[in-house]
């Protein structure tokens, strides 16, 4: 009551006199300015604070829309890769010959803004845990699809258990019989999540997990990423700075060799004499031929590969290497699963009838004292026996048609890194592909020395 009356007389007052104004409408004026200004501070505080935001977003946004489109770089990448691998084999692969390593680029290709690397295997003479670049041949690895591989052939390998060996056989052959430690499907139904052992071949290597007894330690050992070396999150059990691996790095299911000639005419069979002699008479003459079927002796007397043939011909390497492709002792239009003797490890050569460990460290250490002189079966001689010849023979070859290409790429500036790995089959003569596995979330297999230097050079 007593501000309207104040009020009242203040208005009186501002009639009286034109121009006054009230000392209380001022401080209301004031007060009201105040607040207006107080709002409109919050209102800009909450622009700020939402610009900023929206802002930080699209910022993330655009950061996550670049390692998106340097994902799919990486992965076109990796298909250019494919094509390059292709072209690779289709010029040098031929006639089961494994493109040498220097032959051909691995490492750090550029396609557009990508770079793509092969990821390979050591072959015993680069440094322990330093990464390989190239092509795997799986003509070097224990085909577990041949019917003549045996389980006390498996159990050489290295963490194989003798009751995994005795499974793998089971798993493969066609019937219900349990190999002793084996396990049929008797086993397989005690499973809580039960299934049907298979009594087929396998279709890929990563069947070996379905299989009783098979453990990830054995079948990947320390390279749990499966790129050779031991990286920050492997461990190494034994510490000898070597990344050991399982026993799927020794085997295949994909190695088989065409049974036929370049022009696609069935081989000649070293025991059919008459074909033999036609062979021999046109590629070495009559005189040579001549001394070389006599040295072979009757042909009653079998011959059951063509490295017990070349160590009983008398012919020279040369001469053996002129016909390698031209003969054989196998029947049929395809060989199942031999293994490469001229690019197997220490490990796989164990595992040959009438090798064993000792001469596998021999024929492996020949090979790499004397390169040059590989270049087909004939090497062999030098190092095994009459005896171990006979054993080992039918299980050797110097060819490989197909081969891994364990292809990892990244986007620019090091991102989007993508990793496939690619069977390629060459039997046919065009390179085709016959497996394809996406690897990428293994994690980065380029190894620390890869990525120091590549960070290094590709700073946005």
């Amino acid at each position: 009551m007593k501000l309207r009356v104040i009020d009242l007389d203040c208005r009186r007052r501002r009639q009286e006199s034109s121009g006054g104004v009230c000392e209380t409408d001022s401080l209301r004026r004031r007060l009201q300015n105040g607040s207006v200004l107080i709002i409109v501070l919050w209102i800009a505080l909450g622009l700020v604070a939402i610009t900023l935001y929206f802002g930080n977003s699209m910022s993330s946004e655009l950061r996550a829309s670049d390692n998106r489109v340097q994902t799919l770089a990486a992965d076109q990448a990796i298909e250019g890769a494919a094509r390059y691998v292709a072209k690779v084999l289709a010029d040098q692969a031929t006639n089961g010959i494994v493109p040498y390593i220097t032959d051909y680029a691995n490492e750090a290709m550029a396609i557009g803004d990508a770079h793509f690397w092969l990821i390979g295997r050591t072959d015993g003479q680069t440094a322990p845990n330093q990464i390989t670049f190239g092509l795997v041949d799986e003509g070097a690895k224990l085909n577990i699809n041949n019917t003549n591989v045996t389980a006390e052939m498996l159990e050489l390998l290295p963490r194989m258990t003798p009751e995994l060996a005795a499974a793998i056989i089971d798993w493969r052959d066609s019937n219900e019989d349990v190999t002793a430690g084996g396990a049929e499907a008797e086993t397989y139904a005690r499973l809580r999540s039960p299934y049907y052992c298979k009594n087929a071949p396998f279709d890929s290597l990563d069947e070996l997990r379905l299989v009783s007894g098979a453990t990830m330690e054995i079948l990947l050992g320390e390279d749990v990423n499966r790129n050779g070396v031991i990286d920050p999150n492997e461990t190494d059990e034994n510490r000898d700075g070597i990344a050991d691996p399982g026993i799927m790095e020794y085997l295949t299911v994909s190695s088989h060799e065409p049974n036929t000639r370049a022009d696609g005419e069935q081989r000649v069979s070293i025991n059919n004499r008459n074909e033999l002699t036609t062979v021999l008479s046109e590629t070495l003459g009559a005189s040579r031929r001549d001394q070389i079927l006599a040295r072979l002796g009757p042909a009653t007397q079998p011959i059951g590969s063509l490295l017990e043939f070349y160590r009983r011909s008398g012919m020279t390497a040369t001469e053996f290497a002129s016909i390698e492709t031209e003969i054989t002792a196998d029947t049929g239009t395809t060989i199942q699963g031999r293994v490469n003797v001229n690019t197997a490890s220490a490990a796989v050569l164990t595992c040959i009838p009438g090798i064993g460990e000792d001469k596998a460290l021999e024929l492996v250490n020949y090979r790499l004292s004397n390169a040059s002189a590989v270049d087909s079966v004939a090497w062999v001689t030098q190092v095994l026996n009459e005896e171990q010849i006979r054993e080992a023979g039918p299980f050797l070859t110097g060819q490989s048609y197909q081969f891994t290409a364990d292809i990892a790429a990244i986007g620019k500036f090091g991102r989007g890194y993508r990793r496939t790995k690619f069977i390629f089959d060459t039997t046919e003569g065009t390179p085709k592909i016959v497996y394809r596995q996406n690897l990428s979330g293994l994690g980065w297999a380029l190894g620390k020395e890869t990525r120091q230097t590549w960070l290094a050079t590709a700073t946005p």
